[in-house]
């Protein structure tokens, strides 16, 4: 199957009103796990990392990996690049074939994150690729180093800068954060809701680890289109690991930690209603 644009991906989940997960992998296992699960319950799929995770995981070795296991699956794969941060590894993962990529201009003034962001749009779209981009702030960082506040996205900014940017989805801030919420989390549905009135392209959720199925469907419900899940899926493979240890050879712990991120991408897919919309292959319902 040829590589999936993201595009194309959140355009058949607006016109069929469910959630697509994008889920971040560091290693093979996590990409086998992934998309095994994707295949399993045939539901289109997003492969992520972010920039601040290549220290851990580099570009040149997890990404080709990525875009393989796209080509190779029986369903719909986008490959993405998260919270990109600068233009070197955005054109970095461009080159190596990653459909889509996110610029995060985020901490930047307004008319700062709109000049950037419209900078790197520009170059990804000389690849065909996907454009998201950021306005607000979510809480916490995305490789949970920094502690940073929700700044809740203006509705008229975000208006504004969709349209002066033509980017392809949009994440926003409505109470959402990365890492593990410290409380229940409490997002502002009505932030949401006058956005995704005034905004006419797919929505982001960013922060997706701990969020109630009841949370996830009623912001899918809002216009959420994208939701990244990061952390949950780190921890589960970690958790599922020091349970079954000691492993009498490597293997039977490799199998361990992709059964273990299967699991927890098949629980979010539920709860994000994408479960069953690719009956043939590229065929989305």
């Amino acid at each position: 199957m040829p590589l999936v644009k993201m595009k194309d991906i959140l355009s058949y989940a607006e016109e069929n009103q469910y959630g697509v997960g994008a889920f971040s992998v560091a290693n093979v296992e996590m990409v086998i796990g992934a998309v095994r699960a994707a295949e399993e319950l045939r539901s289109p799929l997003i492969l992520q990392i972010a920039e601040v995770r290549l220290k851990h995981s580099p570009l040149h070795l997890i990404g080709p990996v990525m875009v393989a296991a796209a080509k190779k699956a029986t369903v719909p794969v986008a490959v993405h690049f998260d919270h990109g941060l600068t233009e070197e590894k955005i054109r970095e993962a461009l080159e190596i074939g990653f459909s889509s990529i996110m610029y995060d201009g985020s901490h930047l003034p307004l008319e700062k994150n709109i000049t950037e962001t419209k900078k790197m749009a520009a170059i990804a779209r000389n690849y065909g690729a996907t454009v998201e981009a950021e306005i607000g702030q979510v809480g916490g960082s995305e490789d949970g180093s920094v502690d940073l506040e929700v700044l809740i996205t203006s509705t008229e900014e975000a208006k504004r800068f969709t349209a002066e940017t033509e980017i392809d989805a949009l994440a926003i801030a409505i109470g959402n954060a990365h890492g593990l919420y410290k409380g229940e989390p409490k997002l502002r549905f009505d932030r949401l809701e006058e956005i995704n009135r005034e905004v006419d392209i797919p929505l982001v959720l960013h922060g997706g680890s701990g969020i109630s199925k009841k949370d996830f469907r009623t912001s899918i419900h809002h216009g959420i289109r994208k939701i990244n899940v990061a952390t949950s899926t780190f921890h589960s493979v970690v958790n599922t690991v020091n349970e079954a240890a000691p492993f009498k050879d490597y293997f039977s712990y490799q199998e361990v930690v992709i059964v273990a991120v299967v699991e927890n991408v098949k629980r979010h897919m539920e709860m994000f209603q994408s479960v069953g919309r690719v009956k043939e292959e590229n065929v989305y319902v």
